[in-house]
């Protein structure tokens, strides 16, 4: 996952940075900055923010020459129906 992808997953879920750290059970600036660029972020910490998103309803797009995204899966957030 990359922090642009972060950032999308965040904007399609519609919940803040504080939202996702707390679900993720990290801190808040510890997202920032792995949103911001500003640290690659330890394996643990971003396997645990996808994890968190993914559990919300995320789906991450790989890089397949058509750029990496995310989109939510069909039946809504929560990943139902």
């Amino acid at each position: 996952m990359t922090p642009s992808q972060c950032r999308m997953a965040r904007a399609a879920l519609q919940i803040g940075v504080r939202q996702l750290a707390h679900k993720a059970g990290i801190s808040s600036m510890t997202v920032t900055r792995f949103e911001n660029g500003h640290s690659a972020g330890a394996p643990e910490t971003v396997d645990a923010l996808r994890a968190a998103l993914e559990a919300a309803g995320v789906e991450f797009i790989p890089e397949n020459g058509g750029g990496a995204g995310v989109r939510l899966r069909k039946g809504g957030q929560d990943g139902s129906g």
